[in-house]
């Protein structure tokens, strides 16, 4: 299982042929000698609450942590990434989280 801690982070929806699906985009922000990086999960598969954080358990196993207040990309380099990844019809980024993530139908239409 693999953890991760990005700075910020964003949710996107993928169209796919089958059923439509969420996924975490994070991103870290670089300093002098290494970039801004970042990383897309596998699928979200359940939502916890951790104090200030919102755990995101991936169809891979993985888990993001992502501070409730650090929601979306504030790097010129990874918003320029997701830019391009919402330039494709299959991608829908979500501007906002749904009301109640905790409880949010994962694996249905995004209303």
């Amino acid at each position: 299982m693999s953890i991760y801690r990005p700075d910020s982070w964003q949710l996107i929806k993928v169209n796919g042929a089958l059923q439509p699906h969420y996924r975490v985009f994070g991103s870290w922000s670089g300093g002098y000698l290494d970039g801004d990086s970042w990383r897309m999960n596998s699928g979200i598969e359940k939502v916890e609450l951790d104090g200030e954080y919102f755990l995101f358990h991936g169809s891979s196993g993985s888990i993001y942590y992502c501070h409730r207040h650090c929601y979306g990309i504030r790097s010129l380099y990874n918003s320029s990434v997701l830019t391009q990844y919402g330039g494709n019809d299959n991608i829908e980024i979500l501007d906002d989280m749904p009301q109640d993530i905790l409880n949010f139908d994962w694996k249905a239409t995004y209303a």
